[in-house]
This record gives structure tokens, C-alpha cells and sequence, in this order.
């Protein structure tokens, strides 16, 4: 068990996700700066119940940790920042610190297998690598493997129109390959 500063989302964050934030809120600024300082990462999990701004009533009990890979200053003078995922987590408990700050007990929670794709998912990773030529200067934050089921099931989770409860059921699988099968029907591969 380690503790962990939590930003709670109303998004799912998976390993090797690129996740672009704006940072306004003094609770959310200083977090930040201590993890750069210490070059450490925080938490993302999936709002249920609540708001980004002010009071969260309930949160996924399963989410990713996210490293800072670039900030910048906004033009509107708010913190920008470009986040990639790491790792899944569970969270035991949580607390709220004095400056409202959500912090999770949390268990680092193993990957299953990393399975190659198989002959038949070739195609699936063919697609994805044409869908990541697009996204022009933001993949170079990326750390591509076209090959392996965990990160192409992965992208195709954040990529695809679904709803934030089927990309928390997905981000809560611990098999890259079940979780590639649950998607390949959604997938419309040439």
C-alpha cells in the first residue's frame, strides 16, 4: 500500500494515455509542484458522483496513475500540463487533507500477461498506428508498441465513443488479451 494525491476526473485515464489538463485550483497547483519537485506522480479515477470543481461524493475505486510530461503557462495564466498514464491502481481508502486535497491508500494492482497480437489482431494495431500518425506533435509524449495487446487494447479504450462506465469496466480488466477481445467487436479494422 502507498498513498497518493487523487485527482478525481470525469474521465478514465489508462496506461500510456495522454491526458491534457488546466490547473486553476490552489489544492490541484500545489500538488503539482510537489510532484515535480519530487518527480512523483498522482492519481486519476473516475468521478461517480460530484464535480470537477468542489465537492466529490463518490469515485471509481479503481484508477491510473499519471506522470507530468510537459507543463507549460497558458495563456490564460492558468497551469498547463500533459499527463501520460502509468499505472492501475485500487484504491482501499481515501481521506481529504485540510487544503481539500483527496488522498488514496492505494494498491498497485499487476497487468496480466502481455501477450504479442495474434495473427488475426494484426490488423488492430495496423489502424491504430495510422490513428497515432495523426496526432501530430502530441506523439511524441507517447511511448508507441503496436504489437502488444495491453497497449493497443488500451488506445483503442480511450479512442472509442464509449461511455465512461464501459472504459472503467475496461481500465478494471487485468487481462490485455480479454480486454482486446471485449473491444475487437467495436473495431472496424480493413
Amino acid at each position: 500500500m502507498t498513498e497518493l494525491p487523487l485527482f478525481p476526473l470525469r474521465t478514465v485515464l489508462f496506461p500510456g494515455g495522454l491526458l491534457p489538463l488546466r490547473i486553476f485550483e490552489p489544492r490541484y497547483v500545489d500538488m503539482v509542484g510537489r510532484c515535480l519537485r519530487e518527480e512523483g506522480s498522482f492519481g486519476v479515477v473516475l468521478i461517480l458522483e460530484g464535480a470537477e470543481v468542489g465537492a466529490v461524493g463518490d469515485m471509481a475505486g479503481v484508477g491510473c496513475s499519471a506522470r507530468i510530461v510537459d507543463f507549460q503557462q497558458l495563456p490564460d495564466g492558468l497551469l498547463g500540463l500533459m499527463c501520460r498514464g502509468e499505472r492501475r491502481f485500487r484504491v482501499h481508502q481515501r481521506r481529504t487533507a485540510a487544503d481539500g486535497l483527496h488522498i488514496g491508500e492505494v494498491e498497485w494492482q499487476a497487468e496480466g500477461p502481455d501477450v504479442p497480437l495474434t495473427a488475426g489482431q494484426q490488423s488492430l494495431g495496423r489502424v491504430l498506428r495510422q490513428v497515432v500518425d495523426e496526432y501530430g506533435q502530441l506523439a511524441r509524449f507517447l511511448q508507441p508498441d503496436f504489437e502488444h495487446a495491453a497497449w493497443v487494447s488500451y488506445r483503442f479504450a480511450e479512442l472509442l465513443p464509449l461511455s465512461r462506465e464501459l472504459q472503467q469496466g475496461l481500465l478494471e480488466i487485468d487481462d490485455p488479451a480479454e480486454r482486446l477481445r471485449r473491444l475487437a467487436p467495436l473495431i472496424e479494422a480493413p
